[in-house]
């Protein structure tokens, strides 16, 4: 441990002995060769890795170890939707011939869902995660200070310990990781404070529910938004989806934004596009408790305004990055007006001392880019290597049922990107894929952008069972510079959800 001990001015040493000691004790520092503020999945490897390569490293966490993610994020998200499917597929059953009961009616599709049941599985699965993660901390060497951090200067920061006093680190090299939250609309007069326990929610209280909702008001059509509507329907609520755009997932071409607001609907959620909220106050009718309803929402649409009586309201419309307490300014570090850091295309900041990797930065907010930045940072620093964040292939997956993968340019970007080069646009329904429809999973389509001339794949996408799978088959050809044409000839094993990209092509125009 290297312990810095500034020089106290020589006045003090005629103050009275406790004044001199709470000096000395206030002044003195501790250096570390490097130091990681977050521990989601791009800071906590990179300490790792900084701390397995002989070098003293400190990670800094405010509330619990593995970062969004594994806390709010990919992992209890995707274990509360694995729940939602049981659910859908339970009621489903008698399509395929399998009751619940020896002799029940066809007819029935009523299911029971226990929320504490629910809520628990997705709680062991998160505790046994980050349980992991913070033993691998332990076994490669790296410092856990918990607590929170901002910058006294371009290489020094305070850090308010959760369980203790503050503490003044420097470090020769320091690594932003602190990502970002949900973030709240502004809606005049709106007070969260005034309403019933849980009733006002975000991606990460909605997840601590111990019941299903009566009825879901979902504000934002993105991926968060269509995620959470469609688990709680399936849970068996109500759910009604406010977007402010003209269409759902906003990024996406408008074919592949259509087909996922028709199989919303199909599965009876309520879409209201071109409408937002205009004021959210507490139920005060006599109703009937019964009812739950204890939201009033009030919307402005395309047909005027409406109001919506709700049992909660999950505000789903973007997230902010955690940087207000960092104190960047006084590191001489950069942001945007959205408070997300300036880096180059190595990751660095303004500061040289200084670099930011996640979602803390802006760019794609998901958590293998995050993951990737890592890479990047461990190739360069610590393996003297010259990698950039420049045209990196980015995939993604939004786990509605069915699922949308997509990698690459969308239709819209790449006309945008290439005006002059001639692009080519595959469109195919899954009730052309022989597994769809043998497992009845047969709703979206397979969308593939190409190049004509070199006949490269530009970008794909697939809303459709295991769409983020069959995505990732046309993420390694583009990785490897495989033209389509030699997806269209392999030979793919049969029946198989792959064998279609034996037959997309064919639909190209």
């Amino acid at each position: 441990m290297y312990t810095t001990l500034h020089v106290v001015p020589l006045t003090l040493f005629i103050a009275p002995k406790r004044f001199f000691v709470k000096q000395i004790i206030r002044t003195m520092s501790t250096h570390y060769d490097a130091i990681i503020i977050g521990s989601g999945q791009g800071g906590t490897p990179l300490s790792m890795a900084f701390a397995q390569a002989k070098y003293k490293t400190a990670l800094i966490e405010s509330s619990h170890v593995g970062g969004c993610c594994i806390n709010e994020g990919c992992t209890p998200t995707k274990t509360l939707i694995a729940s939602g499917r049981v659910a859908y597929l339970t009621r489903r059953g008698p399509q395929y011939g399998v009751f619940a009961n020896a002799g029940a009616d066809a007819t029935t599709n009523d299911v029971q869902v226990n929320m504490e049941i629910v809520r628990k599985r997705k709680r062991d699965i998160v505790d046994s995660f980050r349980s992991g993660s913070e033993r691998r901390l332990r076994e490669a060497g790296v410092e856990l200070i918990m607590g929170t951090a901002s910058f006294k200067d371009e290489r020094t920061l305070q850090v308010r310990g959760l369980d203790g006093p503050e503490k003044s680190l420097t470090a020769d090299r320091i690594f932003v990781c602190s990502g970002e939250r949900p973030a709240i609309p502004k809606i005049d007069g709106f007070d969260a404070a005034s309403f019933p326990p849980d009733a006002i929610l975000d991606s990460s209280s909605i997840q601590e529910l111990g019941v299903v909702p009566s009825h879901l008001v979902v504000i934002g059509g993105g991926y968060i938004g269509l995620e959470f509507g469609q688990l709680f329907r399936r849970l068996g609520a109500a759910v009604t989806i406010i977007q402010r755009g003209n269409q759902l997932l906003p990024r996406e071409d408008a074919e592949v934004a259509e087909i996922m607001h028709k199989v919303l609907e199909e599965d009876g959620i309520r879409i209201l596009l071109k409408a937002a909220p205009t004021a959210i106050h507490p139920h005060t009718s006599s109703q009937d408790p019964a009812t739950k309803v204890s939201v009033s929402v009030s919307v402005s649409g395309q047909n005027g305004q409406s109001e919506l009586q709700a049992s909660h309201v999950l505000f789903a419309a973007g997230r902010m990055p955690n940087t207000e307490n960092l104190n960047l300014g006084a590191a001489g570090i950069e942001s945007t007006a959205r408070g997300h850091i300036v880096t180059d295309t190595q990751l660095r900041t303004t500061n040289s001392r200084v670099w930011a990797l996640g979602d803390v930065k802006g760019g794609p907010a998901f958590t293998h880019i995050s993951y990737d930045d890592f890479r990047l940072l461990r190739t360069n620093l610590l393996e003297e290597g010259n990698n950039t964040t420049a045209d990196r292939l980015v995939p993604y997956v939004v786990y509605t049922d069915p699922q949308l993968g997509h990698v690459g340019l969308h239709e819209h970007e790449a006309r945008e990107k290439f005006p002059d080069r001639k692009i080519q646009v595959a469109s195919m329904p899954m009730s052309y894929v022989a597994r769809a429809l043998e497992t009845d999973e047969s709703r979206g389509l397979m969308k593939a952008v190409v190049d004509a001339e070199s006949k490269q794949i530009l970008g794909f996408t697939c809303l459709g069972i295991e769409g983020g799978e069959i995505m990732s088959l046309v993420e390694m050809a583009m990785i490897g510079g495989v033209k389509w044409t030699a997806l269209s000839n392999a030979i793919w094993a049969h029946p198989s959800l792959a064998e279609s990209l034996n037959n997309i092509w064919s639909f190209l125009k």
